[in-house]
């Protein structure tokens, strides 16, 4: 006796395989840019209008902060120097595989290797909070020795 439920899962079960190798491959799903927040702290206060240069292996992008922009994924760290009146930071930022197993799995690694080429299956934090360091005394402070610095 025939089912009415079984032809559809049938369907399901052939569409199934598909499914999974289109989605195993991020570039076929995903872009190769991610758009990213920049802000930046110093002693637990956030920091405005500080100048931010990105860059990975295949672009540098300028931002000032707190600022979004569209950078270009890859699977190398995306490296972040921000400067403003004596503070600097300089981070960098591995970027992550969201689909490295479903490739190895479902596309038999040939997904892992066209997404590792384009980018589209790497990355970034969405967010990205930048640590700001003095590298001088601020004016009026003693350094050691006692002479004040003007």
């Amino acid at each position: 006796m025939h089912r009415p439920n079984s032809l559809r899962h049938t369907a399901l079960y052939a569409l199934a395989p598909l499914l999974a190798l289109l989605g195993g491959c991020a570039t076929l799903t995903d872009t190769t840019q991610q758009q990213v927040l920049v802000q930046t702290i110093e002693d637990n206060q956030q920091v405005f209008d500080v100048g931010c240069v990105l860059s990975n292996d295949v672009g540098k992008w300028f931002v000032t902060t707190p600022g979004r922009l569209v950078i270009q994924k890859s699977r190398g760290p995306l490296r972040v120097d921000c400067r403003k009146d004596g503070s600097v930071a300089v981070e960098k930022i591995n970027s992550k595989n969201g689909s490295l197993w479903g490739n190895l799995v479902l596309t038999a690694g040939v997904g892992y290797l066209v997404d590792r080429d384009t980018g589209a299956a790497y990355n970034y934090p969405s967010t990205l909070t930048i640590e700001m360091r003095h590298t001088q005394p601020p004016p009026g402070d003693v350094p050691p020795g006692g002479v004040t610095v003007y």
